[in-house]
């Protein structure tokens, strides 16, 4: 497998030297993030390390040409929104600017797009399996003609209370991954798996692994920590953030030399990069940098 980060942690940064930094601290790839240029509607979103708005030929080989000459490799492109949101606007524009990023993917010769499936949180898992897939099954044949696959993050998307009952993205559980793998029936349909949304929902993040494997198209290294007196205090019905904490590999509840045996067992051979959202290395772009140095070293040691 090839060891990276995601790039949203480095906003701050120019494309040129975010591969400058993998390239310098010993990463194999980035996973490039690639939102619509503005404004970030949340944390660690909105952030435009290619701007794939009118990407041509031309602009992937100039990228591609860079990260060759620095013995850096792009995992995937990255874009996160909510295709399934109530507000039709902002679904039509995620939708459209989603199309532009799988075909970026397609010109740079990457065919990996990672994302989130989405979800009107005002409703069933029932009562959006309908619409759900009335925008994904036209939205996975557009992305099999460009010879794209599509790796969905597992993260509910649930942080306040406006969110109840289940967040804004719908692929959060087993159960709901192997219907929808079954019912868009395309096998460019995989998962960008992150283990630590699993640990705070009080699942085993280990269980999926033999089942799901042929469907990791690519994965997330991110920590969580699970605070047991405040579970106790609120429950698991509480805004999740109430009772855990996002961490970087090391400070949590993962053992990391147990979920990476388990994931070579498996057979991943995909990308594996380092997702940063711990809040003790938010004050300085420094820290964020030496986020992503901790958590490479410490990981290292069981790759």
């Amino acid at each position: 497998m090839k060891f990276g980060f995601q790039s949203a942690i480095l906003a701050d940064l120019t494309f040129e030297e975010v591969i400058d930094f993998a390239s310098e601290n010993g990463f194999e790839c980035v996973e490039i993030m690639c939102w619509p240029v503005g404004e970030a509607d949340r944390k660690y979103a909105g952030v435009t390390h290619l701007d794939v708005s009118n990407f041509t030929k031309e602009d992937a080989t100039k990228a591609l040409s860079y990260c060759e000459a620095k013995g850096v490799s792009i995992s995937a492109l990255g874009y996160y929104p909510n295709l399934l949101s109530p507000d039709a606007k902002e679904a039509e524009t995620s939708l459209e600017h989603l199309k532009k990023v799988i075909k970026a993917s397609h010109l740079m010769g990457l065919d990996l797009v990672t994302t989130f499936v989405g979800n009107d949180w005002t409703k069933s898992v029932e009562d959006n399996w309908p619409r759900f897939l009335e925008v994904w099954k036209p939205l996975m044949r557009f992305a099999e003609d460009h010879g794209v696959f599509i790796a969905i993050e597992n993260c509910a998307m649930y942080f306040t209370d406006d969110e109840w009952p289940a967040g804004k993205n719908l692929a959060y559980s087993p159960a709901i991954w192997r219907r929808m793998f079954q019912d868009l029936g395309s096998d460019y349909f995989g998962l960008n798996y992150d283990p630590s949304h699993l640990v705070w929902m009080q699942m085993n993040h280990l269980k999926p692994l033999k089942e799901f494997s042929k469907r990791f198209f690519h994965a997330h290294a991110k920590d969580v920590k699970v605070d047991q007196d405040r579970l106790d205090d609120v429950g698991t019905m509480a805004v999740p953030l109430s009772y855990h904490d996002p961490r970087i590999p090391g400070r949590g509840d993962i053992d990391w030399q147990e979920y990476v045996a388990a994931l070579k067992a498996c057979g991943f051979n995909g990308a594996f990069c380092i997702e940063v959202e711990d809040s003790d290395y938010e004050g300085s772009l420094e820290d964020r940098k030496r986020s992503l140095r901790e958590s490479g070293a410490f990981l290292r040691q069981y790759l």
